[in-house]
């Protein structure tokens, strides 16, 4: 087994960081704790990873501020109450998007990075709504509409020509 995982052991350095739950986005120094989190990572070289992070908790000086402590998130690593790194969860999207269900959820046991089809539904369900683009008629609305009504007008003739007695 040991010659199957590789162990990741990482700490963030940040002696300061802005709090989430402040509307002001005040600063804190002042720690609180610290915590490990172990989110998954994609498997390399075969081998599994296991990523064991220590995050500090810190305490927000702002007192009328709804949230007492908070933890820092590593940008690119992690996410709120995530799981899986950044990483792994653009990779299940990507299989996600390519296959859902159950084709999605085999191709991830090939990975190496079992995951259920009701996952990846989950995961392609978290993201944004694409932009849409919407068409603009070069012509004003009023000159639009009325060349519409002229077309429709002069398809009358055709319409009534093969419409049954």
């Amino acid at each position: 087994m040991i010659d199957t995982v590789v162990r990741v052991e990482a700490r963030t350095t940040a002696e300061r960081t802005a709090c989430p739950g402040c509307w002001c986005w005040c600063w804190s120094g002042r720690i609180h704790g610290s915590y490990l989190r172990f989110p998954r990572d994609l498997p390399t070289a075969g081998k599994f990873v296991v990523v064991s992070l220590r995050v500090p908790r810190f305490v927000c000086e702002e007192e009328s501020c709804e949230r007492m402590t908070f933890a820092e998130q590593v940008p690119g690593l992690t996410r709120r109450f995530g799981r899986r790194t950044e990483r792994l969860r653009s990779t299940l999207v990507s299989v996600g998007l390519a296959l859902t269900g159950r084709a999605g959820a085999r191709m991830t046991d090939a990975f190496k990075v079992p995951a259920r089809r009701n996952t990846l539904l989950k995961l392609i369900a978290s993201l944004p709504d694409p932009a849409t683009a919407l068409h603009r008629s070069p012509m004003p609305a009023r000159v639009s509409a009325r060349y519409s009504a002229v077309r429709s007008l002069r398809a009358w003739p055709e319409a009534w020509a093969s419409a049954p007695p």
